[in-house]
């Protein structure tokens, strides 16, 4: 019981970002929660926060544990909320946001078959390139592609999510193949405008790090389909994401370039307020996400949508 209560102030600490707002979370004094700290630090040999009299932030040993906290706590109360259901059957309206291009393609398709094995539930499907607050706006999960911005939104890791510089043969055939990052400044280069997002530009991978570079060529465009587009028909060299270019690459219609300069990948991730008592139907919306998306022939059959005739049984979820 100890090490759980530790273990349950830490993760209130630390998505709180203070002793007294996880105090207040857990209805105990400031003091308790920094004893418990000390004394899970103190058997774990590590340090998890750094404590200063403006901020608390955690270390890169924290980070990594409050992920594996999280998602402990996470299929303990699933654990006990399947018992304490039992047979429930999931129903409500379930509010989920996704952005627009991914949610598109890999949202929007997957929820007529998650109501025909849930009858009872209702979905409303939003989709927005904005970030939307899920919380304040009322929506049971988010799809997010990306890395997350610190926050007390829980999260769960779907798939792992990689961009690309990809063209088409015939333009790598007559504009000839980058082979260095610099080399994109001979090309022409498909970008998102500057109101869009990628601010920092395209990420490498180069001498042990994440550089950024921000290409130019004579077409840019705010919205990431545009762009897409524009590669099929073969006017420049875009950098996209994986999961909007695999079944084209499969297919021929696209090849990728710079291989060897491809930044590590970041995430698809299902994002829900903290909740101790997780509705079912939530917890069976991510569930079921996450094994669609774990099977590596979602991606590459078919760039709109699950591929057809795969059947993947549905459990109770599991959050990570």
């Amino acid at each position: 019981m100890d090490r759980l209560k530790q273990i349950e102030s830490f993760v209130a600490v630390a998505t709180k970002g203070s002793l007294t707002a996880a105090a207040q979370l857990e209805g105990v004094a400031p003091a308790v929660v920094g004893r418990r700290i000390d004394a899970l630090e103190a058997r774990l040999g590590v340090k998890l926060l750094v404590r200063t009299t403006r901020r608390i932030t955690l270390t890169h040993e924290g980070s990594a544990f409050l992920e594996d906290c999280q998602r402990l706590l996470a299929d303990l109360a699933n654990a006990e909320s399947g018992v304490s259901a039992g047979g429930a059957r999931a129903s409500g309206l379930l509010r989920i946001t996704a952005p627009a291009g991914f949610g598109r393609r890999h949202v929007a398709p997957l929820v007529p078959q998650f109501l025909a094995a849930h009858p009872d539930v209702h979905v409303s499907l939003n989709l927005a390139d904005r970030v939307v607050d899920i919380v304040h706006e009322g929506f049971d999960c988010a799809i997010r592609v990306g890395d997350l911005p610190d926050s007390s939104l829980v999260s769960v890791r779907l798939a792992d999510n990689r961009r690309l510089c990809v063209a088409t043969p015939a333009y790598l055939k007559r504009a000839g193949i980058p082979k260095q990052p610099s080399d994109l400044a001979r090309h022409e280069c498909l970008t998102l405008s500057s109101d869009a997002s990628q601010s920092r530009g395209w990420a490498f991978a180069m001498e042990g790090r994440t550089h950024h570079l921000r290409p130019s060529g004579r077409l840019d465009c705010s919205d990431g389909q545009v762009l897409h587009d524009w590669c099929l028909a073969g006017l420049g060299i875009a950098w996209r994401s994986t999961w909007e270019v695999e079944a084209e690459i499969a297919r021929g219609e696209l090849q990728t370039v710079l291989d060897d300069f491809i930044a590590p990948p970041n995430g698809i991730y299902a994002v829900f307020p903290h909740a101790k008592h997780l509705p079912l139907r939530v917890r069976l919306w991510i569930d079921f996400v996450k094994q669609r998306y774990a099977d590596p022939r979602y991606w590459k059959l078919n760039p709109a949508g699950p591929p057809q005739g795969i059947e993947i049984p549905l459990g109770g979820a599991r959050t990570q």
